[in-house]
């Protein structure tokens, strides 16, 4: 996919093609056809027999909502806060690696999408571009993920960066040790094509492999990350550290027992470990155990205004949204970045209105068919 920097008439045209894609399934079904079957297969794909990549989304759709009538709804108002950030409504750009895949400014087109719809993004530690490039264009907050690496000293310069270009936090995944099973990739032979690079790691460029499945990004995850990592982190890091990859309420007790900022309820959007949950799931244990003593996010799944909306309901504090994301940059740059991410707000809006629940904090578990 090329950029979408073209001439104006080209803009119009462009803008008007992606009107017409009216839901994010629908972004999924162009971006196929546009982006390479080589990318297309490294996105879409989930871990060995893909039973958590479907989990996620039918459990969403299992959830039936319990809506209120005869309630006044003419004011909707989807504004929330995040750890001191101030989001236009519940919804976060999740980190996902390597946007040149699919679009040639990669994680710059994203960042600009994200700038126009008012969202902040994350950006993976596995990203195309560097922190410092992708700060220099961001009006909304960043984040930054954070592979821990067995480098601790580029770790350490990882999170010293991110500081010195004003990101906004740490978004530390803790679920990867190590890859797991992607028998998709296999078949496929993935490979991260030799002009695409790893932009915030260059030191280890030499020492990875480029070669598929799960052998593709040898030397980059750690093999050995503990709790006594994150206390090493909180010791020297000046952003709040946000935890991703959380399943087990005894974890989240963990975390928020050791003074984390925050946690987000992620099973690594099905990729690496097959038969784990829907986080879906997972977030009312996990949100139960918290007790309302640091935030709770979720990824996974979401593609519908009524997935935000019932992730708020059973617990987070706001959503993620990762593989739609690149569906929109596949297919319409960072305009299509952008239109997706307006297509939710307004979904988010409209459920509201017909759930009689015209306010972020009028969402509770009372919506939630039982």
């Amino acid at each position: 996919m090329t950029s979408t920097r073209v001439s104006s008439s080209a803009n119009s045209e462009l803008s008007s093609s992606l009107e017409d894609l009216v839901c994010l399934q629908d972004f999924e079904g162009c971006a196929r056809g546009l982006v390479s079957s080589i990318a297309w297969e490294y996105i879409h794909s989930g871990a060995a027999d893909e039973i958590t990549l479907r989990a996620n989304r039918e459990r969403l759709d299992a959830i039936r909502l319990c809506p209120r009538v005869l309630r006044d709804v003419s004011l909707l108002d989807t504004r929330t806060s995040v750890l001191g950030m101030e989001l236009p409504f519940p919804l976060m750009i999740a980190p996902t690696a390597l946007h040149k895949l699919v679009h040639a400014e990669g994680e710059l087109a994203t960042v600009r999408g994200a700038n126009a719809a008012g969202v902040p993004f994350t950006l993976s530690t596995l990203s195309s571009v560097s922190i410092e490039d992708v700060a220099a264009q961001a009006t909304v907050p960043l984040w930054f993920q954070l592979y821990i690496q067995r480098d601790r000293e580029l770790t350490r310069s990882l999170v010293q960066r991110a500081e010195a270009a004003k990101f906004a936090g740490l978004c530390v995944t803790v679920d990867t040790p190590i890859l797991g099973v992607r028998n998709r990739l296999q078949r496929a032979r993935f490979v991260v094509p030799p002009e695409i690079e790893f932009a915030n790691l260059h030191e280890i460029e030499v020492k990875r492999a480029r070669h598929g499945g799960t052998g593709a990004f040898t030397g980059v995850i750690p093999e050995s990350m503990t709790w006594k990592d994150i206390e090493w982190l909180q010791s020297f890091s000046k952003l709040p550290i946000v935890l991703k990859g959380i399943l087990n309420p005894e974890d989240a007790d963990q975390a928020a027992k050791l003074g984390v900022a925050g946690i987000i309820v992620s099973n690594h959007g099905a990729r690496d470990l097959d038969t784990l949950p829907a986080t879906i799931d997972a977030l009312p244990r996990v949100a139960d155990r918290i007790a309302g003593r640091i935030p709770v996010l979720m990824d996974g799944g979401i593609r519908r205004g009524t997935d935000i909306l019932k992730a708020l309901a059973l617990g987070a504090v706001a959503v993620l949204l990762g593989r739609p994301v690149l569906y929109g940059l596949g297919t319409g740059g960072e305009r299509g970045v952008e239109r997706i991410v307006k297509i939710l707000r307004s979904e988010l809006e409209l459920t509201m209105a017909l759930s009689g629940r015209p306010t972020i904090a009028s969402i509770d578990r009372t919506l939630i068919w039982s």
